[in-house]
């Protein structure tokens, strides 16, 4: 056996350099970078080892710089959703702070179904030099560090505690972040000592490997079971999720639906699986969604749910299946998920696979002209209600400018943006409005980070985006949506836009605050409390009456050296805001766009609830009157579905 000297660190990076993702036709390298941060932990490492491929082969594992760990696993993240989940990026870490700073992020991708290679640097696995630098010390169990914090937000966890050991490791980790039932953040822990040990590896190691994605069509008494539910159904509905865009199905699915009839409400992770104006596509469904989807969802008798979790926003708290007789067919890869809400007809199998098969076997079958009918005027009624909400309308108070609210910003947005625009988003009072209103117009083209829903995950997440279309060779623009909120958690990576030269075009709406939270506040009856950013009242110890605060985000933005264009309040602003964003995409490099909002100018209401526990007693008045509200809509949940 063939063998040769290197340590522990440049092993890996020569093993992950030549894993290789197949699925069907398409090939590709499966961890074509790694985003780094180094440290004491991860420099004479990891960061050797970098350094070492630069120098021999650059494009073996390019590295790539980042200003934030958390944003590290962000942009893998991103990069891995466009790519349909056939590749990501790498992420190392130094010890402590650094370490720790990537479990948000594991956790993310974990709850998203999303491959992260996650690697943070733990400290001496000899133990030579306890306590090291940022050494946790825990009496009774001194081998507990930060990386064991990574095992409850990990798909897989283990750590190389001998130079040995990396080999089964290594295997068993691509194993995981290749497996579509399996996948999420994946970590492995590597001691500083250990990283820099060197041991004799196999050539067979270091050789390419495929790793071929399962694609298992679905049990025979599965299909005819679900065939069954559907032809027997008289008010049919799909519910669509990731797994018909991780699949490549969104093909399929069309074809299905217009070969049945049968209706798509669409999760956040879903978008896409249907162009908007799609005649069986009813929108998004759930808490954020439409009334056409939450309408003919809650009267429905069979559900396909397909590639969906289930969250409490798709289901509305359980409140959006009100038809006592509904049945749910759940198609997914991962037993998990196919098996949730009770349903007893789970369809385990690949959404491509099952929804080919399920099309072949219903064949001639279509949904009745009147449910036909209903379908058609639900969407048109909805289509005119979100057509009123896009509408460049704004809004003046008593002597102030006048400022658009955030349906009116999207609409121009939307307006300006090209149909394969990617639009980038994940927390606040955005993720709902755009699963409303913003209208979908290719299967890539809405990437809204909704299982985790972090705030800072925007600017990382869109600049994985782009790195990811930029490796596929599309040139198609990125469009990033932030409030002021998100922004401040998680800016930084605007430097990293602007060293590398990435083009992303940035829309940072200024609402002086949580607005999704300040919402969210008054429905249980806390009145907006601690949402506002103003200076603190030293009287009343507060922050509800005071000034707004004088930052100046587009002054910070511009000092990363990134473009930035002001549409300040005022008569015409959705024409400038449009005429900005036209301006941002025929640039070539990064814009930042800021604009002023009105937050409490809310998207028509879908019909959909959120199940946010409201105080059972309170001595404020408020807090009672939305309990009563409360336990008015709790009436309407169902504690198992079927």
């Amino acid at each position: 056996m063939t063998t040769r000297r290197m340590t522990v660190a440049q092993a890996l990076v020569e093993f992950l350099a030549n894993q290789w993702t197949v699925d069907g036709d398409a090939r590709e390298r499966t961890i074509p970078g790694m985003l780094g941060i180094f440290g004491h932990g991860n420099v004479a490492g990891l960061g050797q080892a970098l350094a070492q491929a630069n120098a021999q082969e650059p494009t073996l594992m390019p590295y790539y710089q980042a200003r934030n760990e958390q944003a590290m696993v962000h942009q893998a993240v991103g990069f891995a959703r466009i790519h349909r989940r056939r590749a990501t990026l790498a992420s190392t870490a130094s010890v402590g702070p650094g370490a720790a700073n990537l479990i948000t992020g594991a956790a993310l991708a974990t709850a998203n179904r999303l491959p992260a290679l996650l690697l943070p640097s733990d400290t001496f696995a000899t133990r030579v030099a306890d306590p090291v630098l940022q050494q946790l010390e825990h009496p009774h169990d001194l081998g507990i560090q930060v990386t064991d914090a990574f095992r409850p937000v990990s798909r897989f966890f283990d750590r190389v505690q001998r130079p040995e050991q990396l080999f089964s490791i290594a295997l068993a980790a691509m194993r995981v972040l290749t497996d579509p039932a399996e996948t999420g953040a994946v970590t492995i822990a590597l001691p500083e000592d250990v990283q820099a040990e060197a041991l004799d590896v196999p050539e067979e190691f270091l050789a390419p490997r495929e790793w071929h994605v399962r694609r298992p069509p679905a049990e025979g008494w599965a299909l005819a079971a679900a065939v069954e539910a559907i032809r027997s159904a008289q008010r049919p509905v799909i519910v669509a999720g990731g797994g018909v865009l991780y699949s490549g199905a969104e093909g399929v699915l069309r074809a299905f639906v217009e070969g049945t009839g049968i209706p798509v409400g669409t999760t956040q992770a879903g978008g896409g699986s249907l162009n908007w104006d799609h005649p069986q596509y009813l929108g998004g469904v759930g808490a954020t969604g439409t009334t056409a989807a939450n309408r003919i969802t809650g009267q429905a008798d069979v559900v396909l749910g397909v590639g969906t979790r289930y969250s409490d926003f798709t289901t509305a708290s359980r409140t959006v299946f009100q038809n006592p007789d509904v049945r749910f067919v759940n198609l997914n890869i991962a037993p998990f998920d196919a098996y949730k809400h009770g349903s007893q007809l789970p369809l385990i199998a690949d959404a491509r696979e099952a929804l080919t098969a399920l099309a072949e076997a219903l064949a001639g079958h279509r949904v009745t002209a009147g449910y036909a009918t209903w379908i058609a005027e639900e969407k048109a009624e909805w289509d005119a209600t979100a057509d009123r909400a896009l509408a460049p309308t704004e809004t003046q108070a008593p002597g102030q400018a006048a400022l658009l609210g955030q349906p009116a910003l999207i609409g121009a947005v939307q307006r300006a943006s090209d149909p394969r625009d990617v639009v980038v988003q994940a927390a606040g009072s955005l993720p709902g409005d755009l699963h409303k209103l913003w209208r979908v117009r290719d299967p890539l083209g809405y990437h809204v980070e909704y299982a985790f829903s972090c705030m800072g995950y925007e600017i990382a997440g869109g600049l994985g985006v782009k790195r990811g279309l930029e490796a596929l060779g599309d040139d198609r623009d990125v469009i990033v949506l932030v409030g002021d909120g998100s922004y401040l958690m998680l800016h930084t990576e605007l430097a990293t836009a602007v060293a590398e030269g990435i083009k992303i075009v940035v829309v940072l709406i200024q609402n002086h605050g949580y607005a999704s939270i300040g919402h969210l506040s008054e429905t249980v009856g806390s009145q907006r409390y601690g949402t506002r950013y103003r200076y603190r009242d030293a009287a009343e110890l507060n922050f509800e009456r005071g000034d707004f605060l004088p930052v100046d985000l587009a002054a910070n933005a511009r000092s990363f050296g990134i473009d930035v264009i002001e549409v300040a309040p005022g008569p015409d602003a959705a024409a400038r805001l449009e005429d900005a964003v036209r301006t941002a995409k025929a640039s070539s490099t990064s814009t930042l766009i800021h604009i002023d909002s009105d937050p409490f100018v809310y998207a028509p209401d879908g019909e959909g609830w959120w199940d946010v526990p409201v105080a059972e007693v309170s001595d404020l008045e408020s807090t009672r009157t939305a309990r009563s509200a409360y336990l008015e809509q709790r009436q309407r949940q169902r504690p198992l579905l079927g």
